[in-house]
């Protein structure tokens, strides 16, 4: 079966359904949560927007309740799981965005919009799959189930929840990360640093403090609120402004001076890729500020994070062979007057991390700096080795797709569902040499790939599930 040339003749349908479903926001809204809606309207909206799809052609679907769902195709006793996800990170500044982040818009041979490349493409890739191996009549010895999730940005939460009520795959694939595939997926940590005094709150510089709003990306905007300054500030501020080639502003109220700086989205497993607004901004007050708890605070953030993703001022610094170095992101810092200042970092951490060991060190040094560490999640590593056949398998259909014999297995800083499963891994969909534009304005997917991916899952299903 030439499952390449089954994709493109069906181009079109997958990107109609593509942007049928990006143009559904579905960040997780507090909003509009319920007993019932557990994430909020617009994920639930994006599960149902699927599951109505899998009904209309006539295969067995499932919501369990509002948090994920599945379809299901194929009979047998063993189960294939294709894990997805339909809810997205926020757009962020959608000043930075070329087209409305909801909008899908095609422009040179791309789809642009929140979600393109992190989950929707992909979802919509394997589900166009799921449709090309029904419609060609292929008999399968296993079920093929699509597992759709609706919090794996904030939490996985869904897929708890599902697999406390339903079936574990016998093994399965995440579509949601790299080919060739990926079979070592770095632990995920949340850190909350919080700041253990602060000086007389009536004589403190630093008044407030904002950036970030998810720990897994890179804060793109950050805003403070300052009294009693020096004379120098403004100036001050455009230099530091001009030297690091950033934008920002600066607004007098009264006696406040508010400023912000803009920085550039990224994923917090690759925060080199982005510039971090937050980092920015304390690096700048760390040479303005004087009182006690504004300075003990600016100075944590610039000392630990500024220019070093790695950790290495709090000896959390580490690396190894099958998944490289230990990165950390300050994802959602935070400071006001009367509470002190607070961080949630999220650290993603080699397979062999000495975890316990680093942490209770990491302790010790940032209370010498004044500040207290809690772990507020914890995402152990997952790995598989490279010579499992479920490795070899999708290895292979990978190689055979696209004639790509030298580009070896991965790891990732990421973390995919596949870390949930008993037996799964990370199975595309960025090719490589393609940008990692997930979590970063302007996100998009390169619809050549987007059909490409479609052949290589739709072989896939065949390959692990087919008689």
């Amino acid at each position: 079966m030439d499952w390449l040339h089954a994709a493109k003749e069906r181009q079109d349908e997958l990107i109609r359904e593509l942007q049928e479903l990006v143009q559904i926001n579905s960040v997780l809204d507090e909003k509009t949560i319920t007993a019932d809606v557990p994430f909020g309207d617009g994920p639930l909206k994006a599960l149902e927007w699927l599951l109505a799809k899998g009904e209309a052609e006539e295969l067995q679907t499932k919501n369990v309740d509002n948090y994920a769902g599945h379809i299901e195709m194929g009979q047998g006793e063993e189960l294939l799981g294709i894990l997805c996800h339909v809810d997205v990170v926020p757009e962020g500044d959608e000043t930075n965005w070329t087209y409305p982040p909801f909008s899908g818009t095609i422009a040179d041979g791309k789809l642009f919009a929140r979600g393109a490349i992190d989950d929707k493409g992909p979802t919509v890739a394997a589900w166009m799959a799921m449709k090309l191996v029904k419609d060609a009549g292929i008999q399968l010895n296993k079920r093929v189930r699509m597992i759709i999730g609706t919090d794996e940005e904030t939490g996985f939460r869904c897929v708890d929840h599902y697999f406390k009520n339903e079936e574990m795959p016998t093994f399965g694939f995440a579509p949601d990360a790299d080919f060739p595939l990926i079979n070592a997926e770095k632990g995920i940590a949340e850190l909350v640093f919080s700041q253990n005094k602060t000086g007389d709150a009536t004589k403190e510089q630093l008044l407030l403090f904002n950036a970030g709003k998810r720990p897994n990306m890179v804060p793109d905007f950050a805003k403070a609120t300052i009294q009693f300054v020096s004379g120098q500030f403004e100036q001050n501020f455009q230099t530091f402004l001009s030297k690091n080639q950033l934008e920002g502003s600066l607004l007098i109220e009264g006696s406040h001076y508010i400023i912000t700086i803009k920085g550039k989205a990224a994923h917090a497993m690759e925060p080199e890729k982005g510039v971090n607004a937050a980092v920015y901004l304390a690096a700048f007050l760390q040479q303005e500020l004087t009182t006690e708890g504004s300075k003990q605070f600016v100075d944590f953030i610039a000392d630990v994070f500024h220019q070093d993703h790695y950790g290495n001022a709090l000896a959390l610094q580490f690396k190894d062979d099958m998944s490289g170095k230990t990165t950390l992101n300050p994802g959602i810092v935070t400071y006001d007057v009367a509470q002190g200042g607070s961080m949630v970092i999220s650290m993603r951490y080699s397979v062999t991390y000495p975890f316990d060991e680093k942490i209770t060190e990491a302790q010790r040094l940032a209370a010498n700096k004044g500040f207290s560490l809690d772990i507020q999640d914890d995402s152990k590593p997952h790995y598989v080795s490279e010579d499992d056949p479920l490795i070899q398998a999708l290895a292979g259909v990978y190689r055979r797709q696209t004639g790509d014999n030298e580009t070896p297995l991965l790891s990732t800083g990421g973390g995919t569902y596949a870390r949930v499963m008993k037996k799964g891994v990370a199975f595309g969909m960025l090719f490589p040499g393609e940008p990692d534009v997930a979590h970063r304005a302007d996100e998009f997917v390169v619809i050549e790939n987007l059909v490409k991916a479609a052949a290589i899952y739709a072989e896939a299903i065949v390959e692990l599930a087919g008689k």
